[in-house]
């Protein structure tokens, strides 16, 4: 795995007769060193469109400095990134072309730009001798490697201030203060390539991305439908960083998406949209396996660590640890294959195709008002049924698979309305926020009924070790309140996501 950095800096517009202030005087600020000059070479690669350069992503090759290798920088926030960094060598590294796949597909990255950089470097250390920030003057000079105008060439200074590893964010505020009061600005560019493509004329490719404001019904789907894929691509690279979280989010998007398909099939023709959906509701699944257990895992230990612990009788959390390691071995190796598969790749391939040539429908291009809370309002009669059904039943295994297959109609109005919202305005938040309440309920429902099938299986392994089954019991018990509670709690949280008002809202 590729080493990596938390990098946190900011750049500001230079000239030549640009003077640093005395950063001596910056707070905190003991000393400033001088460790002279470097110069570096750097080829930018991407793909013909400039698809990285779209998402904000840089992948480079640089000679020169103490870092030389190849780079590959995602964005965390405005002015935070994190970079990857691989040995130098001839060919891209394989685990850099893994984390690209998702925008790469089936090309390889061509050189677009060469940056040729002198940098002056400065290091700000406190009075201990601590390094806080480290402080560069850049002399840059840019040339296009590849499309029309093919050797252009551009050149500028700038300012970087990077913050040292672990260092107080705040402390560039404070040399930002010092920066300014010199007459020094922030660059309008995020990045040096960035300015090098801009000042290069090279076009990006914002592949997917609608170029107007939207207008008509199929104007509001398509724009929920793209970001959808374009979450999905940009989760990728987390994923296989197996960073917090991410799994979860991809899963989700797959979801969104799949239901967005179902829900407006007056706006897109269901023909087309309903082979991706299946192979969505494939990948979701691939992707669920890992995520479930992960729940799991977290809902049992909260459960385990809030009981006294003259309570926890027998070998409690290292059952529960080698049971869960048991049922994840290999899940993080499933994920990866999954993701380099040919099936993966060409869904992909399959939903570039749908957000460029979408298969739009009559009712695609009318009016928004008229076409939006229709289909949210289906899925919510089709969530009153299903809702009707659950409470209907007492409790009991029949009441938990009815109030499962509730929460999964809930799920999907909820997201109708979230899709609907920017068209729709504050009724549809409304009605998305009241329906997630439901989903919520019923959720905490389902997964205490997942714990206790869980806790019995348990409760049996231990049996069978000779252990006592005192505290898997218990803990059994404390879930069945736990459902049941919700149980009571249902109606209440459904009479107000059924308000006439609510639904009456959306459709003016």
């Amino acid at each position: 795995m590729a080493d990596t950095k938390r990098e946190i800096e900011r750049k500001y517009e230079a000239t030549d007769a640009t003077r640093l202030p005395d950063l001596s005087r910056v707070a905190g600020v003991g000393r400033v060193e001088k460790r002279g000059v470097t110069e570096l070479d750097a080829v930018y690669y991407d793909t013909a469109g400039l698809r990285l350069a779209a998402d904000s992503l840089t992948l480079r090759r640089r000679t020169g400095g103490a870092d030389e290798g190849w780079h590959l920088k995602f964005p965390v926030a405005t002015g935070i990134r994190d970079e990857l960094h691989e040995p130098l060598a001839d060919t891209l590294p394989r685990s850099f072309a893994a984390l690209l796949r998702s925008r790469l597909r089936h090309t390889e990255p061509v050189p677009v730009v060469r940056l040729l950089s002198s940098r002056d470097v400065r290091h700000l250390t406190d009075a201990d001798g601590t390094l806080l920030a480290e402080v560069s003057v850049d002399t840059v000079c840019a040339e296009r490697l590849a499309g029309e105008g093919t050797g252009t060439t551009a050149t500028w200074t700038e300012i970087e201030v990077e913050l040292a590893d672990d260092g107080d964010p705040a402390f560039l505020d404070a040399v930002e203060k010092r920066l300014r009061k010199a007459g020094v600005r922030p660059s309008d560019s995020p990045s040096k390539l960035a300015r090098a493509l801009a000042e290069t004329n090279l076009n990006r490719d914002d592949t997917g991305t609608p170029k107007s404001t939207p207008y008509t019904a199929g104007d509001h789907v398509l724009t929920y439908v793209r970001e959808q894929i374009r979450t999905i691509v940009g989760l990728d690279p987390a994923v296989r960083r197996d960073l917090p979280d991410s799994v979860h989010k991809m899963r989700v998007a797959t979801r969104r998406l799949r239901s967005a398909f179902k829900t407006y099939r007056t706006v897109l023709d269901r023909e087309v949209t309903d082979p991706v959906g299946a192979e969505l509701k494939w990948l979701a699944g691939e992707l669920g396996v890992d995520r479930d257990q992960e729940v799991l895992d977290q809902r049992l230990g909260a459960r385990t660590e809030a009981l006294p612990g003259t309570l926890v009788l027998g070998p409690v959390r290292g059952r529960l640890r080698i049971w869960s390691a048991a049922r994840r071995t290999g899940s993080r190796r499933r994920i990866v294959a999954v993701l380099d598969g040919k099936r993966y790749l060409a869904l992909l391939d399959t939903l570039d195709a749908l957000a460029a040539d979408p298969p739009l429908r009559p009712a695609a291009s009318r009016a928004p008002a008229k076409t939006l809370p229709r289909a949210v309002l289906k899925d919510y009669k089709k969530l009153a049924r299903r809702m009707d059904h659950a409470l209907e039943h007492p409790p009991g295994p029949e009441r938990d698979a009815a109030m499962h297959e509730a929460r999964k109609a809930a799920k999907r109005a909820r997201y109708a309305g979230e899709a609907a919202r920017p068209a729709l305005g504050k009724p549809a938040k409304r009605f998305a926020k009241r329906v997630k309440a439901v989903q919520t309920v019923l959720g905490d429902h389902q997964d205490s009924v997942v714990a206790r099938d869980a806790l019995r299986t348990l409760a049996i392994e231990a049996h069978a070790a000779g252990e006592t089954t005192f505290t898997w019991g218990l803990l059994y018990g404390h879930e069945e309140a736990t459902a049941a509670a919700r149980e009571r709690e249902l109606p209440e949280v459904w009479a107000r996501a059924s308000d006439p008002v609510l639904r009456a809202d959306l459709k003016h």
